[in-house]
């Protein structure tokens, strides 16, 4: 899983640190694509968090546009010169619109995201207070698109607000893609998937693009939809377990596909629509021949996480590491490296610990797990390991490696090539 070659290139180096095998990040550049079946992939940056692996992925012709977290991690990249940004999660961040209204083409190339009403009437409280500030109020000024969102200084004056506040506003509807069994009878108790929107069928998505429709400065250009039930689920394994996840996802791929495109041809009847986005790295295979979708997301995969290890029918290369050093033999059988708590959000459980890749054999302790500070390791081959030997860590997820480290270094070969900033390490706050 990790190449004397890979190790070999970090042999010397300061640790703990992040790394990015560019082979393994081009291959599954490729990989991903062929799983698209000629739909265009939009890159999820939160998977990935780095840009110059945004921008990497952008360059590949499979790749067309960013699904981002936030409105400052949109202007962000917007600065750096992308284009055609949706922002994948509604916001209620005033002054990151109010910047939004202010950035030159910002309006034009971001797409926001609803899922009620209320959405629409915070954006026009702040288009409102641009075009009408109080009279004491003094100039309007905002933080420039370029300026983290951390520093408060320096600020630039908006020359003309009420132009700015002008801009039609783009508009995406996230649909909930969740699996309901039962739904007409059992209602939302039996939950599959994400809970990301109350819009889930062709008559409140109707009901809300109508209202999108007959609201001066929106313009509804797309309609979104995530299957987590499918796309962020691992179907591997023998289990009992497993074996429902199977039959689960088999039955809401088939719901949905109806179920969505009843949804997409109500709403065009609404609004002329640019794009449908669904999908995600564990997804591919269904959404990619449903017939519904223009195109797919993805970020994830580039990287390949520890918890893409349990899937069956795809497999990509892990690309995405940390190393740390052995700084300790407390015992025989037994070293201590130093950090390595980088624990994934969701459900606790072992599947959010950091996967051990090299050496291979180690485990964790069953007292401590890995910690903020030290993490003891056993199993065979840990009496081969020296002190300031380094060991191998994939995290469980894959944009969340990035809040832990200001670069990865690039290794191609045997060889470092290039460090990638991270958002973290340009001081984005997402």
């Amino acid at each position: 899983m990790v190449s004397s070659d890979l190790r070999g290139a970090m042999d010397g180096t300061g640790a703990p640190t992040a790394v990015i095998d560019l082979g393994a990040f081009d291959a599954n550049l490729d990989a991903l694509a062929d799983r698209a079946r000629g739909l265009p992939i939009r890159v999820a940056s939160k998977s990935l968090r780095v840009p110059a692996a945004i921008e990497r992925a952008l360059a590949h012709p499979a790749y067309s546009g960013v699904l981002a977290y936030s409105v400052p991690e949109a202007l962000h990249l917007h600065a750096r010169g992308v284009r055609d940004i949706v922002i994948g999660y509604p916001s209620l961040d005033k002054q990151a619109l109010a910047r939004m209204f202010a950035e030159v083409g910002a309006c034009t190339n971001i797409t926001v995201m609803i899922d009620s009403v209320a959405h629409l009437d915070i954006i026009d409280a702040v288009r409102d207070s641009l075009a009408d500030p109080p009279a004491d109020a003094g100039p309007v000024s905002v933080p420039t698109a370029e300026e983290p969102r951390t520093t408060p200084e320096p600020r630039t004056t908006q020359p003309n607000p009420a132009e700015a506040a002008a801009a039609s506003v783009r508009v995406c509807i996230d649909v909930d893609a969740s699996f309901r069994l039962a739904e007409a009878w059992m209602g939302d108790r039996f939950h599959i998937g994400s809970r990301r929107s109350p819009i889930r069928d062709e008559n409140s998505a109707v009901a809300l693009a109508r209202q999108v429709a007959a609201r001066p400065g929106f313009d509804l250009v797309g309609l979104m939809f995530y299957e987590g039930q499918i796309a962020g689920t691992g179907d591997a394994g023998r289990s009992a377990r497993q074996a429902i996840v199977r039959r689960m996802q088999k039955a809401s791929i088939a719901e949905l596909a109806k179920r969505r495109a009843a949804v997409i041809a109500a709403v065009r009847e609404v609004a002329d629509l640019e794009f449908v986005n669904g999908g995600g790295t564990g997804s591919f295979e269904s959404s990619a021949v449903e017939g519904t979708l223009s195109e797919l997301a993805a970020g994830s995969g580039l990287f390949s996480p520890g918890l893409f290890d349990g899937y069956t029918h795809f497999r990509h290369r892990p690309a995405a590491f940390f190393v740390t050093p052995v700084v300790r033999r407390p015992a025989p059988g037994w070293v201590t490296v130093f950090k390595g708590g980088f624990i994934a959000s969701g459900v606790p459980g072992a599947d959010r610990l950091p996967t051990i890749a090299w050496p291979p054999g180690l485990e964790y302790s069953g007292l401590e797990g890995p910690g903020e500070v030290q993490t003891p390791l056993t199993g065979p081959g840990v009496e081969d390991l020296r002190i300031g030997d380094l060991v191998w860590f994939r995290h469980a997820k894959a944009g969340e490696l990035a809040e832990h480290f200001n670069e990865f270094l690039v290794v191609s070969g045997s060889t470092v090539v290039e460090s990638w900033t991270t958002y973290r390490g340009e001081g984005l706050v997402l």
